[in-house]
């Protein structure tokens, strides 16, 4: 806290802390004084409610009060042990990066070697295991679904894992690198440099080459169809079909599959604005075994296995 403002306030913290156990304290220890000598009536408070029900002083119970000092004592011995008091960590050090690590370590060290045992396997053996397939399933569940959707069928800019549209290659060792670098996928804005009418003219054509040949403009392909030659087939190819060295998109495809749709509307927007994609690498998080595992499972779902239900 006080590392990127300012001391003033760890030490606000800090009195606001003691000062409510100070207080606390206090006022515990004045109400432990009340007592009522025997014999002694014990005086009402003045509160009178339904003609009859009268509130009275009566003293707590020693017992109630004692666990009000337990309880003030554990707060104190807390504050000594770990964070609390503003900057100050505790005399154990503790924080909750600390724990995962430990924790992570533990795990690591416990599980290592059935990672190390599949990292020796081909990856197409390792899909064909059902326990891997099970451990791939749950690693896929935690740090994938949340782009790819829990049937991996992903979303509008995330892609479908369970068909065979790769954009950088769908077999086991390219998904393995997809999985351990990550992926920057960027298609640059034409809109400035085409202008409105070029645009349209192009996105019409991308239509009238995708395989289910939706409703296109043929006047608008037929002139888009330089366009496309002159600009686009650098990345995806004079026929359209992409490049999976470069991560371009096969435009051939259904335009019903494409990542971002494949209406004229979506086409026109993506051709003016273009995109820019990231698939964060996971090497360093998971580290090697675990993305072993991962991408058996992932090419699985796509080659004669079930897609996770």
């Amino acid at each position: 806290m006080s590392q990127f403002t300012s001391d003033f306030w760890n030490i606000w913290i800090i009195v606001i802390v003691l000062g409510g156990i100070i207080g606390l304290t206090l006022l515990v220890f004045t109400q432990s004084k009340t007592t009522v000598k025997k014999g002694e009536e014990v005086q009402t408070m003045g509160h009178v409610w339904d003609g009859d029900l009268e509130e009275y002083n009566n003293p707590l119970p020693r017992w109630w009060m004692l666990m009000f000092y337990i309880t003030l004592l554990f707060g104190i011995v807390y504050l000594v042990l770990y964070p609390g008091l503003g900057d100050f960590k505790g005399i154990r050090g503790w924080t909750s990066v600390g724990q995962y690590k430990d924790e992570r370590a533990q795990a690591e060290a416990k599980y290592q070697p059935l990672y190390d045992k599949y990292l020796k396997q081909d990856l197409k053996a390792v899909a064909a295991d059902p326990q891997a397939q099970e451990m791939g399933k749950r690693l896929f569940q935690t740090y994938c679904v949340q782009c790819h959707g829990a049937d991996a069928r992903g979303a509008k800019g995330f892609p479908n894992l369970v068909n065979h549209d790769w954009l950088y290659g769908g077999d086991p060792d390219t998904i393995k690198t997809t999985i351990l670098n990550g992926r920057h996928g960027q298609m640059p804005a034409w809109g400035a440099v085409l202008g409105e009418e070029k645009v349209k003219d192009a996105a019409n054509y991308v239509l009238s080459i995708s395989a289910n040949k939706k409703k296109f403009d043929a006047e608008r392909a037929s002139r888009g169809k330089e366009t496309f030659a002159t600009l686009c087939a650098a990345c995806h190819g004079p026929d359209g079909k992409g490049n999976q060295q470069l991560g371009a998109p096969n435009l051939t495809h259904p335009s019903g599959s494409w990542l971002y749709g494949g209406t004229e509307k979506t086409i026109i927007e993506t051709i003016t604005n273009g995109r820019n994609n990231q698939m964060p690498a996971w090497k360093d998080f998971l580290g090697e075994g675990k993305v072993h595992l991962l991408a058996a499972y992932v090419w699985g779902l796509s080659n004669n296995t079930k897609a996770p239900q």
